[in-house]
């Protein structure tokens, strides 16, 4: 066991997170063992069916392909394709680029080889003198030149360009850094600094200012709703209201009762007379009508059904029927 190993935590978790840790992982651990449990017992199932089943099967096989069909494959072709072709090829091929490569190739290599190696040579012998020439005329006096003119002259160049440049800094030094660096310091610092003070002051006092005041109205929003809504209430909704509920429902219920009722009865009435009057003068003026197979329960309809109704469809009406 390693104490140090299981006690360290990750910065920034707390008692409560190993608190929680730990359950979690005892659910999980025994949530997961036996899957665990399950999953060797097949993978040392399938190894043992593997080596006992699987693998004596595949070599067999293995053996009879071998046996029965690449052994024979193999020698049909090494008999009837490979020493057929071996033997034109060394006949036809081979032994006619070896003579054409003893005979000629290898003559004409060793002349243009003797040629290429004159002619190397000549270049090499050409090249040093050349060289010689080059280091003569050119490398020496430019040597000479390099030292004992250039690098005085450059030395002298770089030390004046030192000496420039020194007096410059220490010109920008003290004619504009220092009194830069004393005019921050001394004045611009400070009064920055200060006027940074009553700015940052001046913001926060700003701001808290702003919020209680925010606080504040909105409690005063608050109330003077809650007070508009009950003067709202006192002189409108309740006064509605009670009107509603005193006054004009028991108006209404006595307009439906005393007046609408009775004048639905009435226009009832009058239209079951008219009805029945206009079924008396229809009788009247052209007859009886024939039969029909009606019931007593059945209501009577607003228009005549009959055959002797004028119909659209129809040529014969009840006006020219026999």
């Amino acid at each position: 066991m390693e104490p140090a190993r299981y006690a360290h935590r990750e910065p920034g978790e707390g008692c409560l997170t190993t608190a929680v840790r730990i359950p979690v992982r005892v659910v999980v651990l025994i949530l997961v063992v036996p899957v665990r449990l399950l999953w060797d017992a097949l993978a040392t199932a399938a190894r043992a069916v593997d080596r006992t089943v699987l693998r004596p099967l595949g070599r067999g096989l293995a053996l009879l392909w071998r046996t029965l069909v690449l052994r024979p494959v193999a020698w049909t072709w090494r008999t009837l394709v490979v020493l057929p072709l071996a033997w034109i090829w060394r006949t036809l091929v081979v032994a006619p680029l070896a003579l054409l490569w003893r005979h000629v190739l290898t003559p004409l290599g060793r002349g243009f080889a003797w040629v290429v190696r004159g002619i190397g040579a000549g270049l090499w012998w050409l090249g040093a003198v050349l060289g010689r020439l080059g280091h003569r005329l050119v490398v020496v006096p430019a040597r000479w030149l390099y030292t004992w003119v250039l690098t005085p002259v450059g030395r002298a160049v770089a030390r004046l360009l030192t000496g420039l440049a020194t007096v410059l800094a220490a010109l920008v030094r003290w004619m504009v850094l220092v009194p830069a660096v004393a005019l921050w310091q001394y004045v611009l610092g400070p009064v920055l600094g200060a006027l940074a003070t009553v700015v940052t002051v001046v913001v926060r006092e700003v701001a808290n200012a702003l919020g209680h005041c925010w606080r504040v109205a909105g409690a005063i929003s608050r109330a003077v709703g809650r007070f508009l809504g009950a003067v709202l209430r006192r002189l409108v909704v309740e006064p509605l209201r009670r009107a509603y509920r005193h006054v004009l429902t028991p108006l209404g219920h006595a307009v439906r009762d005393g007046l609408w009722r009775p004048v639905r009865r009435a226009l009832r009435g009058v239209r079951e007379t008219v009805r029945q009057t206009r079924r008396e003068i229809r009788t009247a003026l052209f007859g009886t009508p024939a039969p029909e197979r009606a019931s007593a329960a059945v209501p009577p309809r607003r228009e005549p059904g009959g055959r002797g109704t004028r119909t659209l469809g129809s040529s014969t009406t009840a006006l020219t029927k026999d």
